[in-house]
């Protein structure tokens, strides 16, 4: 993947849009009681604006402070609820990226007699034998039974660069 892809969808409108709504729709206590750290600041966050909220109407000084640990609280939430969506919908974009290039990539398929057959990787079945030379994509999930391979798994695993055994 290119620098320009990756910096793209880091910055994809689509998947902004979705963690912006998604973060706030997290707030709900189902939602943070999987997370039990953000779960805790935002019981603080209800906690500190019920007594900002009581100390206003009791014009009580100081509430100022009280308005500015609940706002901090509140942000903590919503930023952890956004990067938690952020990333969920890079992976669903990521995911769906990868079934997208396995239905566009040839396999070339080894017939019983010996010749190719060159056909859509979606279109193989398990038992099929497909050969792949140096360089080209994989069309499936398999296991090689003839030669050495070393293959670039980082769209898969996500990782930066290409491990070295």
């Amino acid at each position: 993947m290119s620098a320009t892809s990756k910096s793209k969808s880091l910055a994809d409108t689509n998947i902004l849009s979705r963690a912006v709504l998604d973060s706030f729709r997290k707030l709900h206590p189902r939602s943070q009681i999987e997370n039990p750290v953000m779960f805790v600041v935002g019981v603080g966050a209800v906690l500190t604006t019920i007594q900002w909220g009581r100390d206003v109407l009791d014009h009580s000084a100081g509430t100022g402070f009280g308005l500015q640990i609940s706002l901090w609280l509140w942000f903590t939430v919503l930023f952890a609820n956004f990067a938690e969506a952020m990333a969920e919908g890079r992976g669903k974009a990521q995911a769906e990226t990868l079934r997208r290039a396995r239905t566009e990539t040839q396999a070339r398929r080894l017939r019983k007699d010996g010749a190719f057959e060159i056909l859509p990787g979606s279109s193989l079945r398990a038992g099929d034998v497909v050969v792949a030379s140096a360089g080209e994509f994989i069309p499936g999930d398999g296991e090689v039974i003839e030669g050495v391979a070393s293959v670039d798994q980082s769209a898969i695993t996500g990782e930066s660069a290409q491990p070295h055994p």
